[in-house]
């Protein structure tokens, strides 16, 4: 046991945060014409400044990354200006704020994209449900399997993020590598079945993260650079069938790229059995570890006390709590989220939530 706690201050990437809680990346669905963040993206961050670090909802990195309807992206000038607002909003609030980079690979669908081109993936494989479109919901497509000779390319658009991202003022990136969507999809044996130098091996599949964060590595230093992975959260109908193992080998992987932090989903957000131990995963990664998933403030503090977590982040919970962090230190009673309003709308359910 130890006397951290969430309001321990903690050095990051030369950043000095107030406190260990961090506001998760969440996808909501407000972005303005042309998925460029706005005045009303730009108040919801802000009011949530008092986080330790606010990671903003994840951001396509180009138009062919785009999975679903009026989510920002970081890939035109109008989308870096919008984006702008947010950070020197935050900023001059005494906030900090890294952005999540999001390619989503097969979870898209034709009239999402660019001359309802096919979306692309590890390997040709359909995911079972249904995408969200402008149109309303339709069942996925079958995707296209990026080529070796694409792979540059995509590289090429994370590091194009990557420096839109500091013109937009930001203080470091998060590669978001989770969640069924295209890095994740390369890393796990049920999405990629490819027999080149990116297929096969766990050493193979996860070659294209490593080749991501060498890219953005270029533009930010490896200490202001995040990763996101989920080991085995079944959404988007995603699966490997040994998690422990690959999962470890990605963490190795990742240990040797000194990032700022190894952000983890942990367990199955569709309420299936744990599989990994993720005291293992933390211990092979070494440096700061920021749990996701359901999290309390008991169970946060719990976490940090055991040396668990470094930092521990909350999403339903600020959705709901602009001033989460002052209600934690209040012992103050919380506001409950309004599932209803999570994606999409206007203000309500967005920045309306009262404040203490």
């Amino acid at each position: 046991m130890n006397n951290i706690d969430l309001f321990t201050p903690l050095t990051l990437g030369g950043l000095t945060l107030p406190n260990r809680i961090v506001m998760a990346p969440m996808t909501r669905n407000r972005a303005g014409e042309g998925n460029v963040p706005t005045a009303l993206n730009a108040k919801y961050y802000t009011q949530r400044a008092a986080a330790g670090l606010i990671i903003t909802e994840a951001s396509q990195i180009s138009p062919e990354a785009v999975g679903y309807p009026a989510t920002p992206g970081i890939h035109s000038d109008e989308q870096v200006a919008g984006w702008r607002q947010v950070t020197d909003a935050v900023h001059a609030e005494g906030g900090r704020v890294f952005i999540q980079l999001w390619h989503v690979g097969r979870i898209s669908h034709s009239s999402m994209l660019p001359d309802n081109i096919q979306p692309v993936a590890p390997s040709a494989i359909r995911p079972e449900g249904d995408a969200v479109t402008y149109e309303g919901m339709q069942p996925f497509e079958t995707p296209r399997a990026l080529t070796i000779e694409e792979i540059p390319g995509l590289c090429a658009d994370y590091a194009a993020a990557a420096q839109r991202a500091r013109d937009a003022g930001f203080d470091g990136v998060e590669i978001h590598s989770a969640n069924g969507y295209l890095l994740d999809e390369f890393l796990r044996d049920g999405t990629n079945t490819r027999t080149d130098i990116y297929g096969g091996s766990i050493e193979n599949r996860m070659r294209l993260l490593e080749e991501v964060i060498t890219a953005v590595s270029r533009v930010w230093s490896s200490n202001r650079i995040g990763v996101r992975l989920s080991p085995e959260n079944q959404f988007n109908d995603i699966r490997d069938s040994q998690p422990q193992t690959t999962f470890n080998a990605v963490v190795d992987m990742l240990r040797g790229h000194q990032l700022a932090y190894l952000h983890v989903l942990e367990g199955d957000m569709l309420g299936g059995d744990r599989l990994v131990d993720y005291h293992e995963l933390k211990r092979r990664f070494g440096g700061l570890y920021m749990a996701n998933n359901g999290y309390t403030q008991a169970k946060a503090e719990q976490a940090l006390q055991q040396g668990d977590a470094d930092l521990v982040a909350f999403g339903k919970l600020f959705i709901a709590n602009p001033d989460l962090p002052g209600r934690f230190a209040q012992g103050a009673r919380l506001n409950e989220p309004d599932p209803e309003t999570f994606y999409g709308g206007d203000k309500k359910g967005y920045t309306d939530y009262s404040f203490l």
